[in-house]
């Protein structure tokens, strides 16, 4: 980043001692961030204090904005998804480092900025971007990093250089979505992560009424500028709606937050009654069924609720994998579920199989398909399910519960050190997920660590008062004559009772 000099009065611009060439509205737009630069300043109102209320596009102001950064450099303008832009302040930072670039094109979605000025559809945009990532991500042509992480940088400062050599990607996608009654305004570009250089700018107009329409289109134009070939050589990304109900649609994108992690009991309580009521609505909405079925799944991997409890949605996991067509996200939610309840475990991995085959590119894809991997004794086909969730979505939520299942792989397979290591980390980050807990004491007994893992037990008991092997052989989808005796051992080896 170069060091500059703005002297207003005289509408110059001095950059390293040099007079700097720049046009009329990319000097006003410099000196409105320099006037501001302890703040980030939104879209909306550099569109309205620099060009005077004019009805312009934001492409105007993404081309004013590059400008700007060919000549101060890429660093000097810091890109802050879901809101605006940022001055940069300081020098150059070291590049973080990150995983490599892969051989096919990569990118990452950023949060869109919400610019109608209404805090009350911001799940909408939310849910905007998320569908676009997942339509993306069906693409086998693409390397797209799951939603979980592109939204660890809303409302956060981001240089796009960084940004790709932390993610290791190559493209970045940002824009904003604006609502005026029914009718919805997004405006979408494609950069560059290295350069900030913009590939690509659209604007696209719609009623929410045609909202699927909207991410399709936007889904295959980003498709199309990444990857030409990829506009009309994959169907992946247009599908039938999801539902015809749109308040069955706003159900479920508000229920989202809520389900997709599952915190506190709460949550899953406020997510599934949401849910509730968009099956209400629309009974034949499949994914509100698999997003009500992933949260039972969650809760119950978090101890938060019981094993009957959990098996109250079974039947409906049942219907659900009969009618999952294509859909990789229902085929993995219902495949999972079958699997984790011990009474379709290999109809379950076959269903996950075929969901990673329609969308290897989907961290919540892989994650749910590892499970099943794993309980079916599967291990190394499951540490690469695993491993790929952790590359798609490396600052996610996902990313933890992808290493727990790995680390469990690890140790069932004789990797017990690593797998030792990977589950001391786990926990470090979770301390009070049950499974988690369980998974390390279980590690800590393979390496004949014993105190460590009576430790464990403790810990467990806190979370779990109740414990017993006989529950626990009873509940648990681990169910191979191995995984079985690991457990017999370790509970009986650490005094939990029988």
């Amino acid at each position: 980043m170069k060091g500059f000099k703005l002297d207003a009065a005289a509408r110059q611009v001095v950059v390293d001692g040099k007079p700097a060439a720049l046009g009329a509205r990319a000097f006003d737009v410099l000196a409105y961030l320099e006037a501001h630069g302890e703040r980030v300043v939104s879209k909306a109102e550099l569109l309205e204090q620099v060009w005077g209320g004019l009805a312009v596009e934001e492409g105007n102001l993404t081309v004013q904005i590059s400008a700007l950064r060919k000549v101060l450099g890429a660093k000097a303008i810091a890109t802050v998804p879901g809101v605006g832009y940022k001055l940069a302040i300081g020098t150059a930072r070291p590049l973080p480092t990150g995983p490599a670039l892969l051989d096919k094109p990569s990118l990452v979605v950023l949060p869109f900025a919400n610019i109608s000025g209404t805090a009350e559809n911001a799940y909408l945009v939310d849910g905007l971007v998320t569908d676009i990532i997942a339509s993306l991500s069906r693409l086998s042509a693409l390397f797209v990093v799951a939603a979980s992480t592109s939204f660890r940088f809303k409302g956060q400062p981001v240089d796009l250089s960084d940004l790709g050599h932390q993610l290791g990607v190559r493209y970045a996608v940002e824009g904003s979505v604006q609502q005026a009654g029914e009718m919805l305004r997004v405006t979408v570009q494609l950069l560059e992560a290295e350069t900030g250089r913009t590939i690509w700018s659209e604007r696209f107009t719609g009623a929410t009424g045609d909202v699927f329409e909207l991410q399709d289109e936007i889904a295959a134009r980003v498709a199309g500028a990444v990857e030409p070939k990829l506009m009309f050589a994959e169907a992946g990304i247009a599908q039938a709606k999801p539902t015809e109900d749109l308040g069955a649609y706003d159900l479920v994108l508000r229920a989202l937050p809520h389900v997709y992690g599952v915190r506190t009991l709460e949550d899953f309580r406020k997510g599934v009654a949401l849910l509730d009521q968009a099956i209400a609505r629309d009974p034949g909405y499949k994914m509100a069924r698999a997003w009500k079925i992933r949260a039972y799944l969650i809760a119950r991997g978090a101890r938060m609720i019981s094993w009957e409890e959990n098996l109250e949605v079974a039947p409906m996991a049942q219907a659900l994998l009969a009618e999952a067509g294509d859909d990789p996200l229902v085929l993995v939610f219902s495949g999972q579920f079958h699997a984790f309840s011990g009474w379709g475990q290999q109809e379950g991995a076959e269903a996950v199989r075929r969901a990673r085959r329609l969308c290897p590119n989907s961290a919540l894809v892989n994650l749910s398909a590892g499970w099943p991997l794993s309980y079916i004794g599967a291990y190394d086909e499951a540490i690469e399910a695993f491993d790929a969730g952790v590359r798609l979505d490396p600052l996610g939520d996902m990313a933890i519960y992808c290493r727990m299942g790995a680390g469990f792989c690890h140790v069932m397979a004789g990797r017990v050190d690593t797998g030792v290591a990977i589950m001391e980390q786990v926990v470090g980050e979770l301390p009070s997920y049950g499974t988690g807990v369980l998974f390390l004491l279980f590690a800590y007994w393979a390496a004949g660590r014993t105190e460590d893992a009576q430790r464990m037990a403790g810990e467990l008991r806190h979370i779990v008062p109740d414990v017993t092997l006989s529950a626990a052989l009873e509940s648990s989808p681990y169910r191979q004559p191995d995984q079985r005796q690991l457990m017999i051992d370790a509970y009986r080896g650490v005094g939990l009772p029988d």
